[in-house]
């Protein structure tokens, strides 16, 4: 069954839900749970700040975040009795699924749990998904918790979820 399993963790709503499933799952099992948090440093690049200010101001704050997006999940899964480490990493080259990908290659993951905001349409086509590029090149099972619809109560897991066998 999942012994390791591994959550990418942004601080957003759908991601701490995914976290919440990953817990979840964790109790049964008893895996361990790996949260990771990519700061990536070209998503907020506008062009008008120079790189010396960027790098000085800007990827520090960035980094902070991060690591206090970490703290909370860890914080959360201690809370719940689960073990949970995490992983910062920072990204200026490849995208956010890339580095998800190879850290469950190289940690050895059963399982990716990811928190999505479940667009579609126009808007997924404009902003991409991560999610999904995992999702297609994840080497372990891929379980997708989507975000509550506005308006509709839920219960546990009655969100909407897909999971992907290997790939």
């Amino acid at each position: 069954m999942y012994q390791r399993i591994l959550v990418p963790i942004d601080g957003s709503t759908p991601s701490m839900r995914g976290l919440d499933e990953a817990m979840r799952l964790a109790r049964l099992t008893g895996a361990t749970i790996r949260l990771i948090h990519v700061v990536d440093e070209l998503k907020y690049v506008t062009g008008f700040e120079t790189f010396a200010a960027y790098s000085a101001d800007i990827v520090p704050l960035m980094t902070e975040a991060g690591s206090k997006v970490l703290e909370q999940g860890r914080e959360r899964a201690r809370h719940a009795g689960i073990q949970a480490e995490s992983v910062l990493f920072t990204s200026v080259a490849g995208r956010v699924s890339e580095l998800v990908v190879e850290q469950a290659k190289s940690w050895h993951a059963d399982l990716i749990v990811i928190g999505t905001h479940g667009r579609h349409g126009v808007t997924r086509a404009l902003l991409g998904s991560d999610a999904e590029q995992v999702l297609r090149m994840a080497p372990v099972p891929v379980l997708l918790v989507r975000a509550a619809s506005e308006g509709k109560k839920e219960a546990g897991a009655a969100a909407a979820m897909s999971v992907a066998a290997d790939a």
